[in-house]
């Protein structure tokens, strides 16, 4: 089928081709909270009288991950390590989600935050980790679309067919992996990647916003760090809307020169999801490269790495499978039957290539980068450092249903873990991408 080429702002992290050929609807997610609605699926761990850690049900509406997870720390007088996840979710939304905290129950009592609601509390033996999550299940209310009503309905429809007829659409990472307002997270993980620390701690502090207009305190603030060296004198005009960067200027004003100290300063998740971030942006680059050689996402040619899934749809990364020219048959079977997907490079500093085609383009990537393996141990910063993985490159989607609404539409369905919705958001509606 014929990929549609995208002509928004998502090109600058990847992000070349929709599957569906169809128009947009165009429109906007998350005018309010509400509009975004989701549910974590996962594991959590069996219920355990006098267990050490306490395992409850965390209800937020509008609030974002790691500022939550910040504040429950604080109320609760624990370090943050201590509380566990297994996904961060998006902040303009309503999210449910399983989190657990190294404390009795009754410390719960202490947090008294703004929509936020625990229900279901019990104690337990372990902690909630990232490989309890499953996958989500989302509602999704998109408003304020161009297109007039009676054509919506089409549109969707044909949009919907072309995904089902797929068995998924392109698993690019989404805007949220890289920063919708200000879409720099990649650019902090190649400076880190490239040893220019200095430059990733000022890429991450000073670099503005798309619209400054929402936040003048925010863009005066970062306008005048990136014209000054002195940042103590700065540091009490840093507003509370850049918590994250005042804890790098903090640090500097406190050890100046110590750019590396200022990333170490930061939550261990936000570490890692800059180089993770730079990785994601290459990825997104090799599948629409994948796209544009006219190479299939849900069949397997010579050469491509792929893995089983589980019956949990949980890829098997560690049993990986090349498809030769012997094997394809029965590869492409499993593909077909939704038991394995064609997978693209994570590039590491301990990475697989594919072979044949798909290798080709992997490498390609890599060298038109001027990359290498080692650049991806980060020298005094162990958490930004990554070994590289693969990726599936299709994402299957379940329960994929959709229905009309007096502001636009709605559309419900479950993805893996690790999967973005805004993926297959913007295939129904090819907006701009801080529409999404």
């Amino acid at each position: 089928m014929a990929f549609r080429e995208c002509t928004t702002a998502e090109k600058d992290i990847g992000m070349l081709y929709y599957l569906s050929g169809a128009d947009g609807t165009g429109g906007r997610l998350k005018a309010r909270a509400e509009d975004f609605v989701v549910e974590e699926v996962s594991k959590g761990p069996e219920r355990a009288e006098n267990g050490k850690y306490t395992i409850a049900t965390v209800k937020a509406t509008n609030w974002e991950s790691n500022r939550m997870i910040r504040l429950f720390a604080r109320e609760m007088g624990m370090s943050r390590e201590r509380i566990g996840f297994a996904g961060t979710k998006d902040k303009r939304a309503v999210t449910t989600q399983l989190m657990s905290f190294e404390c009795p129950p009754s410390q719960l009592e202490k947090v008294q935050l703004k929509d936020v609601e625990f229900s279901d509390i019990y104690t337990a033996r372990r902690n909630i980790r990232i490989g309890d999550l499953v996958g989500n299940r989302f509602r999704i209310r998109v408003t304020g679309c161009s297109r007039p009503a009676d054509e919506i309905a089409s549109i969707v429809g044909e949009v919907a067919a072309d995904i089902k007829a797929n068995k998924g659409f392109p698993n690019y990472f989404g805007v949220q992996r890289f920063g919708v307002m200000r879409p720099i997270t990649h650019l902090v993980g190649e400076r880190l990647v490239r040893g220019d620390i200095e430059g990733a701690v000022k890429c991450y502090v000073c670099t503005p916003s798309s619209d400054e207009s929402r936040d003048k305190e925010a863009a005066e603030c970062r306008k005048n760090l990136s014209e000054s060296d002195d940042w103590a004198s700065l540091l009490n005009s840093v507003p509370d809307s850049m918590s994250f960067e005042k804890v790098m200027v903090q640090h500097i004003a406190e050890n100046p020169g110590d750019w590396t100290g200022a990333i170490a300063a930061m939550p261990t998740n936000l570490q890692m999801m800059f180089v993770h971030a730079y990785q994601s942006y290459l990825f997104n680059i090799m599948l629409s490269r994948r796209i544009e050689k006219g190479l299939p996402m849900n069949r397997p040619v010579v050469g491509d790495v792929v893995v089983p899934m589980s019956a949990d749809m949980i890829p098997l990364h560690e049993q990986q499978i090349v498809a030769t020219e012997k094997n394809i048959d029965l590869v492409e079977r499993q593909i077909r039957l939704g038991k394995a997907f064609v997978t693209g490079c994570l590039f590491g500093s301990d990475s697989q290539f594919a072979e044949g085609e798909m290798g080709e383009i992997e490498r390609r990537v890599i060298e038109d980068n001027r990359l290498k393996a080692e650049d991806f141990i980060i020298p005094g910063l162990p958490h930004c450092s990554s070994e590289g993985d693969r990726r599936e490159i299709l994402c299957p989607v379940k329960d994929l249903t959709y229905e009309p609404d007096p502001d636009g539409y709605i559309v419900s369905f479950f993805l893996p873990k690790g999967n973005y919705a805004t993926c297959l958001m913007r295939e129904f509606m090819k907006s701009e991408m801080t529409d999404y």
